[in-house]
């Protein structure tokens, strides 16, 4: 939806001239040369920054446009992004002035009357009204306190902070060599040590250490041992089968799993309650204008 917004954009600036006039106004013949006919000065937003010929670029337009290309620079290219007034000024020298030279040109070469760009830019249209008919549908939804409170009430152990357990494991082939690693971690055999030379798991040459993992990092049957509450810091696990054999688990430490309170979580909450409202208006509003439209679908000519 950014992308395509930032090429709605585009076309605002591109067009600006066609959009703001009915038509071309025709300058008078001089004994030297006959001048060609430019848009008539179309309206913008801001002071002018610009003026390629008689179209004129407003600052208003351009800081949109600027922002909306920053919003889509990948997160890891942070670099890319525009700034500085340098920045912007010679974005605008290399991006909008080449641009909107061009676009002077393909009117001199009536290309805006070509059957596709026409078709284009009705194509373009369609997109623009439905985007605007849905934001006015939907910009004046909102949710009240109580509603957020209900919400974070109703989820509260959802919206806890996703804990994480660093666990040492050791894994054995069969259960009978998983009963004797138990024997010896019952006798008060180093567990690391054990992990090291009877492990079969990758992580032996770490002494069974694992890290910091969350649910969902390892099998079912292991998350439903390391993250069990009865299992203690510093204490080991009986033995249970997995997909790579039988293990022995200890768990090292805790970390995460506290419940946020809700004035941290309040702005996240309401912005998703609002955002589900807004598409079941939108939902509502096909629903309406599907029961009142007449609507033929000729399968058969879909090949």
């Amino acid at each position: 939806m950014k992308r395509y917004y930032i090429f709605c954009v585009i076309l605002g600036l591109i067009f600006t001239g066609i959009l703001g006039c009915d038509k071309i106004s025709a300058l008078k013949k001089t004994e030297v040369a006959q001048e060609k006919s430019v848009p008539a000065m179309p309206m913008v937003k801001g002071v002018v920054i610009a003026k390629i010929n008689n179209i004129p670029i407003g600052l208003d337009d351009f800081n949109q446009e600027v922002e909306i290309y920053n919003a889509n620079v990948p997160d890891d290219q942070p670099e890319l992004k525009i700034t500085t007034r340098e920045q912007k000024i010679n974005y605008l020298k290399n991006e909008v002035v080449r641009r909107t030279l061009l676009y002077q040109s393909a009117l001199d070469k009536g290309l805006d009357r070509n059957e596709d760009v026409l078709m284009a830019l009705d194509k373009t249209k369609i997109q623009l009204l439905v985007m605007e008919l849905i934001k006015q549908a939907s910009e004046k939804v909102d949710v009240t306190s109580k509603e957020v409170e209900d919400y974070y009430n109703t989820y509260k152990e959802q919206l806890k902070e996703p804990e994480e357990r660093q666990i040492r494991e050791i894994v054995s082939s069969s259960e009978q060599d998983a009963r004797d690693v138990l024997i010896q971690l019952l006798q008060g055999v180093d567990f690391a040590t054990l992990a090291k030379t009877n492990s079969k798991s990758p992580s032996a040459k770490d002494g069974g250490d694992l890290g910091f993992i969350k649910l969902g990092q390892k099998s079912a049957q292991f998350d439903s041992v390391a993250f069990s509450n009865s299992l203690e810091i510093g204490k080991i696990s009986s033995i249970f089968k997995v997909p790579e054999g039988y293990s022995i688990i200890k768990l090292e430490a805790k970390r995460g799993g506290k419940q946020k309170p809700l004035s941290e979580m309040w702005d996240d909450i309401k912005k998703g309650l609002i955002f589900l409202k807004q598409r079941q208006v939108i939902e509502d509003l096909m629903g309406k204008l599907s029961r009142d439209a007449k609507i033929d679908v000729y399968e058969g000519e879909i090949k």
